[in-house]
């Protein structure tokens, strides 16, 4: 086994889209993957624990240590020891929990040779890894941003976000892969839908900047992608209805579900998150139903002491 150090790494979730903003908008949000890698002489192994604890994924196949030993890899290294992996990352709820590990995984792949951070190739290769890079981007960087079209390579850019919007979370206990809710999606989409998308968005990034409520509304009515989610989840439109009523100004599914992200003043971030989640629960007492308020992650991942 290689001579690798001690490293620990911490990357936040992210909530995308935000309705109009398909495969485009991402945010940073205060959940985290936590992962440290501690060496040693035996084979490579993973501990779990938190939103993590119930995957039994080998090391070959979950996705930090994937990317982990893929990028050692590639330098004709090979880790030996244990990856400790603790998250409060809801799994398949559509708070970009693939990608918070592909990036954990390639950075720590970096972080144990001693070797500083390289954002730009970790955001391409998660890139390439998810096939769009609106949940990498924030958790990589933090904050509101966008994932644009470039000449060679997809860029990144920091959006303008209010501190008068918060931002309240909830999810069914069942979620949803992003394959399962992409095959849901019709492959091709009228000039009238597009133009009025692209008027959508226009609507959702002026009212993240300004705090607006009736661009909010307007930038989460969607058609490219949540029409088709929606049914997909159990409870989605008793429980969105159960945010507006609660006082949000807009609500719509989270990345690609099953869990849904309002915008609504901060003061009643609580409130919507227990009003949706109360729906979703129906009554049961279930840990895998979640609601909570979230704020803002303006860091994105960090290193931080093993």
């Amino acid at each position: 086994m290689s001579d690798l150090a001690a490293a620990r790494i911490r990357v936040p979730c992210s909530t995308s889209n935000l309705g109009s903003g398909y495969d485009t908008i991402g945010l940073a949000l205060n959940r985290y993957l936590d992962v440290r890698y501690e060496p040693g002489n035996q084979v490579l192994r993973v501990e779990r624990s938190g939103t993590l604890e119930k995957l039994t994924d080998s090391v070959e196949n979950d996705l930090v240590t994937a990317a982990f030993m893929e990028a050692l890899s590639k330098d004709g290294l090979e880790a030996g020891g244990t990856v400790h992996l603790s998250s409060t990352i809801p799994v398949a709820r559509g708070l970009g929990s693939s990608a918070a590990a592909v990036l954990a995984g390639i950075d720590l792949a970096l972080a144990v040779r001693g070797l500083p951070e390289d954002r730009d190739a970790a955001f391409c290769a998660a890139y390439e890894h998810e096939g769009h890079g609106d949940n990498a981007a924030p958790c990589l960087f933090g904050g509101l941003r966008a994932v644009l079209p470039g000449a060679i390579r997809p860029l990144v850019t920091k959006l303008e976000l209010s501190d008068m919007i918060g931002f309240a979370y909830a999810a069914p206990p069942a979620g949803i892969s992003t394959i399962s809710a992409r095959k849901a999606l019709p492959k091709h989409v009228g000039h009238d839908t597009a133009a009025r998308s692209i008027a959508r968005a226009t609507a959702l990034v002026q009212g993240l900047a300004r705090g607006d409520p009736e661009l909010l509304r307007i930038g989460a009515e969607d058609e490219l992608h949540v029409p088709h989610r929606l049914p997909m989840i159990p409870g989605a439109y008793n429980a969105i209805a159960a945010g507006y009523d609660a006082g949000a100004w807009a609500v719509t599914v989270s990345g690609a579900g099953s869990g849904l992200i309002a915008m609504c003043p901060v003061s009643r971030t609580d409130l919507v998150a227990a009003a949706m989640r109360e729906v979703f629960a129906n009554g049961d007492d279930d840990p895998e139903c979640v609601g909570f308020a979230a704020n803002v992650d303006h860091h994105g991942l960090v290193r931080l002491e093993p």
